[in-house]
């Protein structure tokens, strides 16, 4: 029966269920859609977004080594199972790359002790079928950023249902701030993150992993409201038609700013410029677009926003006057070097 997922799932869970998927279905051929997501205890909606993925998997992107599965929404059929079972090779490159990454993953921090056991055979058996490739890779090594133990942490606290606290750096206002959060799950779009439930704005937010300065595991359990996840094909910017509207005018110099921001609409001015409606959770963020813009664009609306973001040019003026007096007469004079040629 189709529904919402149970639960919130992380890509480590999903990528272990579609690999057991990809054995179940060969050996059950024609099996039914709705006998295969309780074989799996999922909801039949999860199952047919693993079967969406699927068919873009395989030993190669030549398309007779992808994995032909499709269903006709009561059963499930594998069209070529037997041309993708063939023993797979790879090359020397491929092991040593293989074997380098899967000996720099056991090590991060906060991995499931089970899963790191199951890394570690798995290198092995690769060493073993690898010959001379594995001896060159064993004089590589690969040391992670800080992200990989907050990603650890992340994952682990998904698994276990359990809610965290972070310091988080928030370039939009240049500050770090402290909360808790019920993580959902990790995305990876350019960047990893973790969509996670706020205890502090109470809404869904999205974290960039390498901006977590401090993060802990709570004993206190993870419970974000029942959300519906969100299609992240489209981008991870994604404003919602109820978060604040935000008007934007830009001269002919800001016209990038329609290219980079997801907007609403983008007017024609008779300056050369754009009238741009754009939606953000964070209007606040926007004030550094607008310093940014300087002279080549303003905030019209809302109102409370456009005043912040004069104040917030005048402080950066005000910041300005008070250089040594040493600068203060090239400063005095800011037309004097043009004429000058310089």
């Amino acid at each position: 029966m189709a529904g919402k997922p149970a639960r919130p799932t992380n890509a480590i869970d999903q990528t272990r269920r579609m690999l057991s998927l990809v054995t179940y279905l060969r050996e059950r051929p024609g099996a039914r859609v709705g006998d295969v997501a309780r074989a799996f205890g999922i909801t039949e909606d999860e199952l047919i977004s693993d079967l969406d993925v699927l068919p873009l998997c395989g030993t190669s992107f030549r398309g007779g080594d992808l994995l032909d599965i499709d269903t006709d929404g009561d059963r499930i059929w594998w069209h070529n199972p037997d041309d993708v079972a063939e023993p797979l090779r790879i090359a020397a490159d491929e092991a040593t790359a293989l074997l380098v990454a899967a000996r720099a993953v056991s090590t991060l921090p906060g991995l499931r002790e089970g899963d790191r056991q199951a890394l570690l055979r798995a290198t092995a058996k690769v060493e073993a079928a690898s010959g001379e490739a594995a001896g060159a890779s064993s004089r590589l090594s690969v040391t992670f950023e800080s992200e990989g133990g907050v990603f650890a942490d992340v994952d682990r606290a998904i698994s276990e249902r359990r809610r965290l606290w972070i310091r988080y750096y928030s370039p939009s206002r240049d500050e770090l701030s402290e909360r808790e959060i019920d993580p959902i799950r990790l995305v990876s779009v350019g960047h990893t993150y973790v969509e996670a439930w706020c205890r502090r704005s109470e809404a869904r937010r999205t974290f960039r992993l390498d901006r977590v300065a401090e993060i802990r595991i709570l004993d206190e359990p993870s419970a974000p409201p029942e959300i519906e996840l969100r299609d992240l094909s489209e981008g991870l910017v994604q404003p919602a038609a109820e978060d604040p509207e935000v008007v934007v005018e830009v001269g002919p110099g800001g016209r990038w700013v329609a290219e980079y921001y997801p907007h609403d609409s983008a007017d024609e001015l008779p300056d050369g410029g754009l009238r741009i409606t754009l939606r953000t959770p964070d209007p606040a963020s926007l004030r550094r677009l607008a310093l940014r813009l300087g002279g080549d664009g303003r905030i019209v609306s809302p109102q409370a926003l456009a005043d912040s973001a004069r104040s917030a040019a005048r402080e950066a003026l005000a910041a300005y006057d008070d250089v040594p007096d040493g600068l203060g007469e090239v400063r005095d004079r800011p037309y004097e070097g043009r004429e000058q040629g310089l």
